[in-house]
């Protein structure tokens, strides 16, 4: 008898690692990004347990895969409608809380984004951003 084994891409196997969290309440809204090859395996698992999603390209080879509660999904077709890197600083902001990411990063992320940073700006923006109180 041959034993026939199967390989998980690690995209795959992080896709089921986010629907888990999703399932047991950990996360709301999860946004899993992957190679466009793996799109329909995606789709596939997330249609098969009912789960709720929307689909985004990202550049020429990846997709964006935004799935969770309808009401999360409702806002994101509202605040997402092109590219992430051109998001404005309040819907990057509203995007990354939506998200679960660390909020106090998100709102340093937020000041920096507004006073015109991108990258190393020698502690110029952090200043901006300090209550002198």
């Amino acid at each position: 008898m041959t034993k026939i084994t199967t390989t998980i891409p690690t995209e795959m196997k992080v896709l089921m690692n986010h629907i888990y969290e999703f399932n047991k309440g950990v996360r709301q809204m999860v946004l899993f990004t992957c190679k466009k090859k793996y799109g329909q395996l995606a789709v596939d698992r997330l249609e098969s347990q009912g789960i709720p999603y929307v689909l985004q390209p990202a550049g020429q080879q990846n997709l964006n895969v935004y799935f969770g509660r309808r009401e999360c999904l409702d806002a994101i077709r509202l605040i997402v409608t092109r590219p992430l890197n051109q998001l404005t600083p309040e819907e990057d902001f509203i995007l990354g809380t939506m998200l679960g990411y660390d909020l106090c990063a998100q709102c340093e992320r937020y000041c920096k984004r507004k006073n015109g940073c991108k990258g190393n700006c020698d502690g110029k923006c952090e200043k901006k951003c300090i209550n002198k109180n």
